[in-house]
């Protein structure tokens, strides 16, 4: 038997990563195993769950899953104390058209789960008001159970006493107020948080937002509030087919953006994995039959990229006899060119006729549904693939033949089709599942 929370807030930028990695952090250094996801399309934060538990963190997303397969990837809890479930957004922040299982929120995943509500509040620049927006948000929707509350940057004691006392009157727990603490800030850029495996100080930064929060959060308070929770058996995780047998797959600082549940999926069909670095000038392993570039960073290492020569032509050597496919920042990569945001150009693979400039940073974010006009790795014409697109790339040039006809969540068409050329195929959106 487990315990289950959801970690919620308002809104972005309010303070649930922070809060859950020092919550997890504290939680496994009193010797409970915690075991995190994250509900949502955020392909950032596990990596930080998982560098505060020692346990592997995946996303689930009522948008994109369903329910099936959201049992089957939370099964993994079985074993756990205490499920620290992390939100996007602010808690009932969703599309407007429903998907597989739900919009998207946060509020889908506490409900299917039935997890109480752990809700991070900044009372910053309002008192009172505090409560109001809480129970607004505990009332909103009905069958959403409710915990309590942490408050974050709160400015002084008194600031402190004048909203616990509306949240008494409201009816609502208090478990703790943190204070400003610029310390454990996490590193930002314009994709979110900096990468896990980017930060050296990661575990220095985790352990002191761990003490911090314990200063000043009754944990104990936290865990009772915690729902419990009997978890599915393990079952596979249906509509995620491995692009191949032997996949070769990009991974390094350019190239981590592939969500861990697809991976896992793939080894669990039998698929093997052999990862390779572009960065460090590696072309993907001769004794593979595909290979797969995720998304990441590409435009922050594009010079470097644009330099290893023999990267490059291992990968069209590969693409000459096997199929090779790339997500955003990969699909880029195998572009002819690159414009980084100083507006310097740089040579790409060339492997398709893709150019991209973030010289004119424009935001392309939201839920994907495309029907492939043309196989790519593990899925044939016709077939309808549920995925998520968030970068700000601008297309200067797609000459090559569109992949897929691709919609956002309320139907609308997408200019960003993808394109295939041969045997190599590139798309914008990152693949979450297969639409059944």
């Amino acid at each position: 038997m487990a315990r289950g929370l959801v970690i919620s807030a308002p809104a972005s930028g309010v303070g649930k990563t922070t809060l859950t990695l020092a919550l997890a952090r504290a939680y496994r250094d009193r010797g409970l195993s915690v075991q995190c996801f994250k509900s949502g399309p955020d392909y950032i934060d596990p990596a930080f769950h998982a560098a505060a538990t020692g346990r592997v963190s995946v996303n689930i997303d009522s948008w994109a899953m369903s329910r099936t397969t959201i049992e089957a990837l939370v099964a993994r809890a079985a074993a756990a104390d205490i499920v620290l479930t992390e939100g996007s957004m602010g808690l009932f922040d969703g599309v407007a058209t429903p998907g597989v299982s739900g919009t998207g929120a946060t509020a889908d995943t506490a409900a299917m789960m039935d997890w109480p509500v752990l809700l991070v509040i900044d009372p910053s620049g309002q008192a009172q008001t505090a409560a109001a927006v809480a129970a607004g948000l505990r009332d909103f929707r009905p069958g959403i159970r409710f915990a309590g509350v942490v408050l974050n940057r709160v400015a002084s004691p008194r600031h402190e006493d004048l909203v616990r006392r509306a949240l008494a009157d409201a009816g609502i727990a208090v478990f703790g107020a943190l204070p400003r603490h610029a310390e454990i800030n996490l590193p930002k850029r314009h994709l979110g948080l900096v990468q896990a495996e980017e930060q050296k100080g990661i575990d220095r930064l985790i352990d002191e937002a761990a003490r911090f929060v314990m200063e000043h959060v009754d944990l104990d308070a936290v865990l009772q509030s915690a729902g419990d929770w009997s978890p599915q058996s393990a079952s596979p995780i249906a509509s995620l087919t491995p692009p191949g047998q032997r996949i070769a797959l990009a991974r390094d600082a350019a190239f981590s953006f592939i969500y861990p549940h697809m991976v896992e999926a793939w080894r669990a069909a039998g698929a093997e994995i052999s990862t390779f670095s572009p960065l460090a000038d590696e072309g993907p392993d001769a004794g593979t039959d595909v290979c797969w570039l995720p998304g990441g960073y590409p435009e922050l290492h594009a010079a470097r990229l644009s330099a290893n020569k023999r990267f490059q032509r291992a990968l069209a050597s590969f693409a000459e006899t096997r199929a090779v496919h790339g997500e955003c920042g990969g699909y880029m990569v195998l572009g002819t060119v690159l414009t980084d945001a100083e507006g310097t150009s740089h040579a790409m693979a060339g492997l398709l006729g893709l150019e991209t400039s973030f010289a004119k940073r424009r935001m392309h974010l939201g839920y994907r549904l495309a029907e492939l006009a043309a196989p790519i790795p593990g899925y044939q014409a016709g077939a309808r693939l549920r995925g998520h697109e968030f970068h700000y790339s601008t297309i200067v040039s797609q000459p090559d033949t569109p992949l897929a006809v691709v919609r956002d969540a309320t139907g609308a068409m997408i200019a960003e089709t993808g394109s295939r050329r041969g045997s190599v195929t590139g798309t914008f959106f990152h693949l979450i599942a297969e639409d059944k």
